[in-house]
């Protein structure tokens, strides 16, 4: 064709633009997919990123689409199904705009779960389709595997995306078990992007990686959509593909909590879905009174208010650069008793050389504030100086941990407790430190090292707590402890989660008490969902005797994603109860785990 033959030719889709070129282009791009999948599914690479043009989420079977022509996406997904048997497939969509094409093509089937966030502003936004709504739940046997995040309003943050991944995504996502994991990665979601004149920083899309990396095995897909900002696209993917490569995720930025037009489409969407997903059967019922999040003012008020909305998001906007991802020398560090072999790929740490003298004397002799001296807990000299010497190692592979030199550690101690006081007690000594502490089991935990916002313990167990709740101690009841699988992750997910992103600690201190009773998948989830925190500052603590645990655990700090966990049952009623008391409890200080726009959201500015 002539090029006025292809303007013609275009004029019967909407906003694609033909070239020469554009078949050969576009095999290319739905090519680049299919090769990335095969890569995947063979285990030539764990994860990986497919930089294509043209992209493809709108296209639809027979027609091109909104800057699409094949769908890439879709079609790979297809082809992972038929040439390798994939059983569950999920796709994630962040583009900011809706991907209506994946929609169509896999909303009657519960083989896929697609779900995607989109600026829509009560479908005035393109392409302005009434399905693109959170009521759009999937047709026939699909209905369930459809979900719709309907951002109304401009300016949406990282607390809103992440706010969305915790209660939405991230427990249908587990419950759904996928195969393989499939993202429509469009980045035009980021600050500074034209079209989508929303406010998240590149930064964030290393998080969103982050959480999606330890379903189906690692086994993750990524394929380039949209992006009209070169500065923060090139950000963003960089972003993106220094966490598939495994490179700590930075410091989150501006976590503020959800503003209340995020929450209201938070709200609708869980409650659109109460029906398809047992995790979120406890979803508040859907809101009767006006909200933003329908379409309810009509005529010159609203145009007023669009205009000035319109013109407030058209000014231009500046953020930082995102900081450098340096990954340590030493990416895991273990400090072991004799005869207990170290992990391939670790480092043996046991030298106390680089420790500060004064360090030592605060062990020996007590003068760690509220501690008694190291030989008032033991009872034989040889005792004494075991244990000395294991606190020692600790303490300086913690601060080489600050150093950023190592990156990640794990300890198999005499006294698990004793050395959790211990590390805490140090770290949280620095000015600017705060540790988050999770303990998993029944141990005793002393609530009082919280008291100066330094740290924050969560801890799961089956036993009600004794100890004084306080906004920076939170004891996490499961009545059957932690065999109960599904109760366990929900409330990881929907607790321990937006607790951990928002308190943005600069250490996260794994605790495995004795006979925990947490079987090694669930356990290996924990430890690798919790390394996006902290910059993968994540030391654990497991009890001598626990041996068996120390390879895999190691395995999953050296980044090796953690087994599938299966498709998850209902959690048990008095779980569910026991987690949303907690966050009820919680959520007037912590925003994060706000999920309706009653409970009062980051404001009315967005």
């Amino acid at each position: 064709m002539t090029l006025e033959d292809l303007k013609e030719f275009t004029l019967q889709y909407g906003d694609v633009y033909f070239h020469p070129n554009i078949y050969h282009c576009a095999k290319l791009a739905a090519g680049a997919a299919l090769q990335l999948v095969d890569s995947v599914m063979t285990g030539k690479v764990r994860n990986g990123m497919a930089l294509v043009r043209p992209p493809g989420h709108h296209s639809m079977r027979s027609a091109a689409n909104g800057f699409c022509v094949f769908n890439n996406v879709a079609i790979a997904a297809r082809y992972a199904k038929q040439t390798y048997g994939v059983k569950r497939v999920l796709i994630v969509d962040w583009d900011i705009h809706h991907g209506q094409g994946v929609q169509y093509c896999f909303e009657d089937d519960p083989s896929v779960l697609y779900f995607s966030w989109h600026r829509y502003e009560h479908q005035k936004f393109w392409p302005q389709l009434r399905e693109s709504d959170f009521d759009a739940v999937g047709k026939e046997k699909g209905v369930g595997f459809n979900v719709n995040v309907p951002w109304n309003k401009v300016g949406m943050q990282n607390s809103d995306y992440l706010s969305v991944f915790c209660h939405v995504l991230l427990p249908v996502a587990y419950e759904f078990c996928p195969d393989l994991v499939f993202v429509c990665a469009g980045f035009d979601s980021a600050i500074g992007d034209p079209e989508g004149e929303m406010c998240a920083t590149p930064d964030v899309f290393a998080h969103l990686t982050h959480l999606l990396m330890n379903l189906a095995g690692g086994k993750l897909c990524a394929v380039l959509e949209g992006g009209y900002n070169l500065t923060s696209l090139a950000q963003s993917v960089c972003q993106t593909v220094h966490t598939l490569l495994g490179d700590p995720a930075p410091r989150p930025a501006n976590l503020n909590g959800p503003c209340k037009s995020a929450l209201e489409s938070l709200h609708c969407v869980r409650s659109a879905h109460r029906q398809n997903w047992s995790c979120l059967k406890h979803a508040a019922d859907l809101p009767t009174s006006d909200i933003s999040t329908k379409r309810i003012k009509l005529g010159d008020e609203e145009d007023t208010v669009d205009k000035a909305e319109e013109e407030e998001s058209a000014q231009e906007v500046f953020w930082p650069e995102p900081p450098g991802r340096v990954t340590p020398t030493v990416r895991t560090a273990v400090v072991l008793p004799d005869g207990v072999a170290c992990p391939d790929g670790c480092k043996h740490f046991g030298s106390t050389e680089d420790l500060d003298p004064l360090v030592v004397d605060k062990l020996k002799y007590g003068a760690v504030v509220g501690h008694a001296p190291l030989k008032e807990n033991f009872l034989g000299d040889a005792e004494h100086s075991d244990a000395l010497s294991t606190l020692s190692s600790l303490i300086a592979l913690a601060e080489k941990m600050e150093k950023n030199e190592i990156c990640s550690g794990l300890a198999l101690v005499h006294d698990v407790s004793m050395a959790m006081k211990f590390v805490v007690q140090h770290v949280a000594s620095a000015p600017r430190n705060r540790v988050l502490v999770v303990c998993v089991g029944d141990g005793k935990v002393m609530s009082n090292i919280t008291e100066d916002g330094k740290t924050l313990v969560v801890q799961f167990s089956n036993k009600d707590s004794d100890e004084q709740k306080c906004k920076h101690y939170v004891p996490v009841c499961l009545k059957k402890g932690h065999s109960e699988v599904s109760g366990f992750v929900q409330a990881v997910l929907s607790l321990l989660l937006p607790l951990g992103y928002e308190y943005d600690p600069s250490l996260v201190l794994l605790v495995r008490m004795p006979d925990s009773g947490l079987s090694e998948s669930v356990w290996l989830q924990l430890t690798g969902l919790l390394q996006g925190l902290a910059q993968g500052h994540t030391l654990v603590l497991m009890q001598e005797g626990e041996e068996a645990c120390v390879g895999p655990t190691a395995s999953s700090l050296l980044g090796d994603p953690a087994p599938s966990l299966g498709q998850l049952l209902a959690p048990l009623p008095e779980d569910v109860q026991s987690v949303e008391s907690l966050r009820h409890r919680l959520k007037a200080d912590w925003k994060l785990l706000q999920t309706t726009a009653e409970e009062t959201g980051r404001g009315d500015e967005n």
